[in-house]
């Protein structure tokens, strides 16, 4: 499993951008990884989740899922970030901060 994660926005405005192969990582971080992917249900996720009033400040998350035959993108907004998906988003901002 390959994931691309880009953050932008924010006050400052600085993006941060990481990309996560599971073949790559310790067998616990990937099996941790993959667990967050099933956990958000993120193959079922619309392409977009927007705020019906956006907020210029606040950070927009793309990620990017590449499971074998499967590969899906995701666009949310932090305001309207499901919690279902927040783990997996903070796993990959940490991911992000390390490299």
């Amino acid at each position: 499993m390959r994931i691309s994660f880009e953050r932008t926005g924010g006050f400052a405005g600085i993006s941060k951008k990481t990309t996560v192969d599971t073949s790559e990582l310790p067998a616990n971080e990937a099996n941790t990884l993959k667990r967050l992917v099933e956990a958000a249900d993120f193959f079922r996720l619309p392409e977009q989740i927007t705020s019906p009033n956006p907020q210029s400040d606040r950070f927009q998350y793309k990620l990017t899922v590449e499971d074998n035959d499967k590969h899906h993108t995701v666009i949310v907004s932090e305001s309207v970030l499901p919690g279902t998906l927040r783990p997996l988003i903070e796993w990959l901002q940490n991911s992000a901060q390390k490299r």
